[in-house]
């Protein structure tokens, strides 16, 4: 028995080690390249907007938005956040500063913060179906987003984060995709208020609100 129990121990040693070997070999894909995040990365939006400011008066513009992630810094929490420039042109020559906004990775969520509202924009590992309360950072109502495909073919994934529309009093539409790789690719929010008068309560006539449209064009690192 004295002479079987180093042989036994040897065996448990190569199996622990082998399991590990093995593991590392395989690592978990937590998809955080659906927004890659550094210093220098930068993306170009085509914008399409439409803005309404009553029942047959709207006005549509078009231009560009550039995100830029220009910088980044520690935070009291000891988190790298990525400072993201964004700017607007309307010939893609000329840009002038919109705003700033930061973006960083906590607990497996990406943090989006604009005008120091945070939005939780997106879980990791990302799959289908998935939702989560996108203001979980922030003092507000619960807003749940949702996974709405996940495609490890075309490296592309949905988050619808509204899909309501009663046909009589307001219409909020939004949602983004993202591009394995690349990071969001489109951006879509349609938020509208119908008219609600008697003479016009159930025709859809828009009384107000917004459609915006950002579509990527351009990505790189400066």
């Amino acid at each position: 028995m004295k002479k079987l129990l180093p042989a036994a121990l040897s065996l448990v040693f190569m199996m622990l080690f082998g399991c590990e070997r093995k593991l590392d070999e395989n690592p978990v894909d937590f998809g955080f390249d659906y927004q890659p995040l550094a210093v220098g990365y930068y993306w170009i939006y085509e914008v399409n907007q439409t803005i309404y400011f009553g029942e047959n008066d709207s006005e549509e513009y078009e231009f560009y938005f550039q995100d830029h992630i220009y910088t980044s810094y520690i935070n009291e929490e000891n988190e790298q956040a990525f400072v993201v420039e964004r700017s607007k042109s309307d010939d893609l020559s000329s840009w002038e500063p919109v705003e700033n906004y930061t973006l960083l990775l906590r607990e497996n969520v990406l943090i989006r913060t604009i005008q120091n509202q945070s939005l939780v924009a997106l879980v990791f590992p990302p799959k289908d179906g998935v939702s989560w309360n996108s203001n979980s950072y922030r003092d507000s109502p619960e807003d749940e987003f949702v996974i709405t495909y996940e495609s490890e073919n075309s490296g592309l994934l949905q988050v619808n984060q509204s899909d309501e529309d009663d046909l009589v009093t307001y219409r909020d539409i939004r949602y983004e995709i993202f591009e394995k790789g690349v990071g969001l690719v489109e951006d879509y929010e349609e938020v509208l208020t119908y008219c609600s008068r008697n003479d016009c309560l159930g025709d859809q006539l828009i009384d107000g609100g917004s459609k915006t449209y950002l579509k990527m064009t351009e990505y790189g690192e400066l």
